[in-house]
């Protein structure tokens, strides 16, 4: 196993002096240690094809061992069979189960959809949070499933399908596009927005953070402001929007909700999921209501994470 010497000196200086910046030295060296190791596979169960007790007693036959997630009760930690070893089961093939990192388990619960509801997932390949939605939703309502990437697109596709999440329907168009063309016609949003992904960093493996750069995360700030105002104009009055990122650095997360909140009629709410060592935002010199939204950071259960829940107030600014 590497020290924390050299897993500081091999991920990228910038990422590492903004760790320090925010965290004490003795939390850095936490979350380094949740980087260097491939993580527990995770999963959730589909239950618009199956339900947790019989996926539970599947497993116990099978000498599977799991334990529960407090704050899903349809997802598992599976403890002696990694991703693959799952994906050989009859179970996966079926689309009984999904396997999905907890974290990205966290937007659509917090979006809370409602069964009826009209919900846009505005860049939604592979399609994890997408059927996990539908499944909530017990396929009975709508969602407008984008992606602009055609690859990525034909994924989830087959995701949808092999899910059996019936009432998604989908498009490859341009997010930013999308609230033109459909103005205020949305319940609820769910913006998990491309990022660059220092949650998913993983120490001994360079591909993860080889094409990190300041200058990268400033381009996707920029882009998610702007499919951040399309998911806002396709929001009803009232409604509810959820933005997420696979991220840990303020640009792409607090100064993106403080930009938000001085643009939009908006307001940050409270997330109700009681999610073990999950940080607020911090909002030094920001929008004290900034500190609402949570951080996940990386460990053994968890890829980083970052989730804010807004509502859309009744009249009022609507645009930049």
């Amino acid at each position: 196993m590497l020290s924390i010497k050299e897993m500081r000196n091999r991920l990228p200086k910038e990422f590492m002096q903004f760790l320090y910046k925010k965290y004490t030295p003795i939390k850095v060296d936490q979350i380094l240690l949740g980087m260097t190791e491939n993580r527990y596979t995770t999963l959730r169960v589909n239950t618009l094809k199956y339900d947790i007790q019989n996926l539970m007693k599947y497993f116990k036959d099978k000498n599977i061992k799991f334990e529960r997630v407090p704050w899903y009760k349809d997802a598992l930690i599976i403890k002696n069979a990694n991703e693959k070893q799952i994906q050989k089961l009859e179970i996966y093939e079926k689309g009984y189960i999904y396997i999905q990192s907890l974290s990205s388990m966290i937007p659509p619960l917090v979006l809370n959809p409602q069964i009826g509801e009209k919900i846009l997932d505005l860049t939604a390949a592979p399609g994890s949070k997408t059927t996990e939605l539908a499944s909530l939703m017990n396929n009975n309502g709508y969602i407008l499933a984008n992606e602009l990437d055609k690859v990525r697109y034909e994924r989830l596709i087959y995701n949808i399908n092999r899910q059996g999440a019936e009432i998604v329907e989908t498009v490859n168009e341009r997010g930013e596009k999308l609230g033109n063309k459909y103005p205020e016609f949305f319940d609820k949003v769910l913006l998990d927005t491309p990022c660059s992904g220092e949650g998913r960093f993983i120490v001994s493996s360079v591909a993860t953070y080889r094409d990190w750069s300041t200058k990268k995360v400033k381009e996707l700030s920029k882009l998610q402001k702007k499919l951040f105002e399309s998911a806002y104009k396709a929001l009803k009055p009232n409604g509810t929007m959820v933005y997420s990122t696979c991220t840990l650095n303020l640009e792409e997360n607090e100064f993106v909700l403080d930009w938000a909140l001085k643009n939009f009629n908006l307001k940050l709410v409270n997330i109700e999921l009681d999610i073990k060592d999950a940080q607020n935002g911090f909002n030094d010199n920001l929008d004290k209501s900034v500190n609402k939204a949570i951080r996940i950071l990386p460990s053994k259960d968890t890829e980083g994470f970052f989730v804010a829940k807004f509502v859309k107030k009744i009249g009022g600014k609507n645009d930049i």
